[in-house]
């Protein structure tokens, strides 16, 4: 169970399957955030200098075993958390996550860890105020990362889980897993489901309906860039966490 929002500042994160287009989503969320005076910052999955050099290592060398994995990202999780995400709830300001927890709880469980040993692991999380899910089939998805890129890496296909000889079929299966945790956890965490077929313009103006329902009468962290009364533009010293 994770624990309820008590900062001062919002929490809105977006997850979906590889290929949804959430990263489009929130990428233009932040921006119109920034140009309506609020002050956001942006946290990445899996960024945290901590265990970069390990990560990569691990990888290389193929040696992640499932728990291994789920526990190195939760390592990442709990680094960025206490050293970015969380302090700047609690100063007020809006922070943008391109997943949560939640990618965690699909991810993971996929590999075949155990679901509430993975939740648990993650208790100290808070609930976000708004955990928006796009949804797009796994054909589509599939269709959108194949063109995308020139060759798919061995973990995010799932290439460790032995679902096939196969790197293009074994990574359908394996998202294929990663989308029926995600829509099990649309109940049991609240996740606002958005449909990541619909043209990005009309996402967005989805997610901002929504966002500004969460804004609504909402004072938090004022934009440091934000010009004053004056016209002059106040100039402070930039907080690590805001996407460039």
């Amino acid at each position: 169970m994770l624990k309820p929002n008590t900062t001062k500042g919002k929490l809105i994160v977006v997850e979906g399957i590889d290929g949804s287009g959430k990263s489009t989503q929130i990428d233009l969320l932040y921006k119109w955030l920034q140009s309506q005076g609020y002050s956001v910052f942006f946290s990445e999955w899996n960024s945290s200098p901590l265990v970069k050099s390990t990560t990569k290592t691990a990888k290389k060398e193929k040696t992640f075993t499932p728990t291994t994995f789920s526990i190195l990202h939760c390592t990442d999780f709990a680094d960025r958390w206490e050293n970015g995400i969380y302090p700047l709830l609690k100063a007020g300001a809006i922070v943008l996550a391109d997943r949560y927890v939640f990618t965690a709880f699909a991810r993971d469980v996929a590999r075949g860890v155990d679901p509430q040993w993975v939740r648990n692991m993650y208790s100290f999380a808070i609930k976000p105020d708004a955990a928006l899910y796009f949804r797009v089939p796994l054909d589509v998805a599939v269709e959108r990362i194949t063109a995308a890129r020139a060759s798919l890496k061995y973990y995010e296909a799932g290439m460790d889980l032995n679902l096939s000889e196969n790197i293009n079929e074994s990574f359908k299966l394996f998202q294929g897993r990663i989308l029926e945790q995600y829509d099990a956890m649309v109940d049991e965490f609240g996740l606002t489901v958005i449909d990541g077929t619909q043209p990005v313009k009309d996402q967005q103006k989805k997610v901002r309906a929504l966002v500004k329902k969460i804004l609504r009468g909402w004072e938090g962290l004022p934009n440091p860039n934000k010009p004053a009364a004056s016209g002059r533009t106040i100039k402070t010293t930039a907080v690590e966490g805001g996407k460039k």
